[in-house]
C-alpha cells in the first residue's frame, strides 16, 4: 500500500459547533458542545459506550438534527438543517455497508456513478484509489471473496471517491480481530493524512485513538472533558476520568504536611517533597514511571503476579491491603509472589489530583 505522507494537500472543510446539543424524549444526551476542527485535521472522539460520541458524529453527518439552528458549520456555512445527502460527507461504518453483488471496483465507483461522473474519469479515479489502499489486484473480486480488512479498505476508498467535505468513521475496526485491527489502524491513519482530509473518528479503543488522531476529544456523559493532542491526553489528563480511561493509572493516597507528601499504608517507605500547602491528595503515575529503588524506597509493595511482555513485564503489587499497583519493569528481573519490592517514581511523571475528586 502506498503510504507516502510528505506534505499532503489539505482538503475538506473545517467544522465548527457552537453550543451543540441533542435531546431525545426530553433527555439531553449531548450537552452544549463547542468544537473547532481545522480543515485537514483528524479528530478522534474517544469514550465509553453511552458517552455521546456517536450522537455527536451523527449530528455532524446530518443523520440526526440538533436542538436548534446554526449549531453546526462547515467552512462557516450553517448546515444544521441540511440533510446528509446535501452535506457531501463520506461515512465508514463498523459493518462496512458494501454491496455484496458488486465487485471491489464497482463498490468504490458506486458514488461516482450515482453522481453521473463520466465513465473514463470514474474508472481512472477508482483505479487510483484502489492503488492507494492496496487493492488494485482485487478490483474484480466479489466482496464475499475478500477478507475483513480488505472490505474495510474498500469501504474507505468508496467513501473517499466522492471527495467529501468531511469523512466520518464510526468504530470502523471494531469487528476485526486484534492483529488485523492493530495493522489497519496504522494504515488508516497514514491514508487519512495522505489525503489530508478532515476526518472525525469514533472509537472506545485508546490505542486506536492514539495511533490515528491529530487530536483526541475524550467524552463523558455527553460532554467533552478534554481535547488535546494524544501526548498531552496521556501525560497530562485533565481529571480523574481521563486519567483512568486513557491507559493505566496507579493511585496512592497521601497527606502533604510542610511540603512533604507522606504516603498512607503500612508498606510505604520514604516520602516525597512536593511543595505547596497542607492537603490530602492522590498521587497518580503510569506503570512505566516506576523503577526499582537502589537505596531507600519511596514506596514498598508486595508482589502478587507478573506478566511477561518481551522486553518488559507488568508487575502487579499491593501497596496496602486492597490497593494494587501495576509497574512496568525490565523482563530480565525475576520476582516471586509475596516478595517485597521497593521502587521509586519518576517525579516528572507524577500527576496529582485532589483526594475524593
Amino acid at each position: 500500500m502506498n503510504t507516502t505522507t510528505t506534505n499532503p494537500a489539505r482538503s475538506g472543510s473545517s467544522i465548527t459547533t457552537r453550543a451543540l446539543t441533542k435531546t431525545f424524549n426530553g433527555n439531553r444526551v449531548l450537552q452544549a458542545t463547542d468544537l473547532e476542527i481545522p480543515a485537514g485535521q483528524i479528530l478522534v472522539l474517544l469514550g465509553p459506550s453511552g458517552c455521546g460520541k456517536t450522537t455527536l458524529l451523527r449530528l455532524i453527518a446530518g443523520l440526526e438534527q440538533p436542538d436548534g439552528p446554526d449549531m453546526i458549520r462547515f467552512d462557516g456555512e450553517d448546515v444544521s438543517g441540511v440533510t446528509i445527502e446535501k452535506r457531501n460527507v463520506g461515512m465508514v461504518f463498523q459493518s462496512y455497508a458494501l454491496f455484496p453483488n458488486m465487485t471491489v471496483a464497482e463498490n468504490v465507483a458506486y458514488g461516482l456513478k450515482v453522481r453521473k461522473i463520466p465513465v473514463a474519469i470514474r474508472r481512472a479515479e477508482t483505479q487510483r484509489l484502489l492503488e492507494l489502499v492496496g487493492l488494485a489486484e482485487l478490483a474484480d473480486r466479489r466482496i464475499s471473496a475478500i477478507s475483513g480488512g480488505q472490505r474495510q479498505r474498500t469501504a474507505l476508498a468508496r467513501a473517499l471517491a466522492i471527495k467529501p467535505r468531511v469523512l466520518l468513521l464510526d468504530e470502523p475496526l471494531a469487528a476485526l480481530d486484534a492483529v488485523l485491527r492493530e495493522r489497519l489502524r496504522v494504515e488508516i491513519g497514514l491514508l487519512l493524512r495522505e489525503f489530508g482530509i478532515t476526518a472525525v473518528y469514533v472509537t472506545h479503543d485508546q490505542a486506536e485513538a492514539m495511533a490515528i488522531g491529530d487530536r483526541i476529544a475524550v467524552m463523558e456523559r455527553g460532554r467533552i472533558v478534554q481535547i488535546d493532542v494524544p501526548r498531552e491526553i496521556y501525560h497530562r489528563p485533565a481529571n480523574d476520568f481521563v486519567a483512568d480511561f486513557v491507559g493505566t493509572m496507579n493511585r496512592i493516597n497521601g497527606e502533604v504536611v510542610g511540603g512533604v507528601l507522606s504516603l498512607k499504608g503500612e508498606n510505604t517507605g520514604a516520602s516525597l517533597e512536593v511543595g505547596g500547602p497542607d492537603r490530602s491528595t492522590v498521587l497518580c503515575f503510569r506503570p512505566e514511571a516506576a523503577r526499582l529503588a537502589n537505596g531507600s524506597a519511596t514506596v514498598k509493595a508486595r508482589v502478587l503476579a507478573s506478566t511477561f511482555f518481551g522486553p518488559t513485564q507488568r508487575l502487579v503489587a499491593e501497596v496496602t491491603p486492597g490497593r494494587q499497583l501495576q509497574l512496568d519493569l525490565p523482563s530480565s528481573l525475576a520476582f516471586t509472589p509475596d516478595q517485597i519490592v521497593g521502587f521509586e517514581i519518576d517525579r516528572d511523571a507524577i500527576i496529582e489530583f485532589k483526594a475524593n475528586a
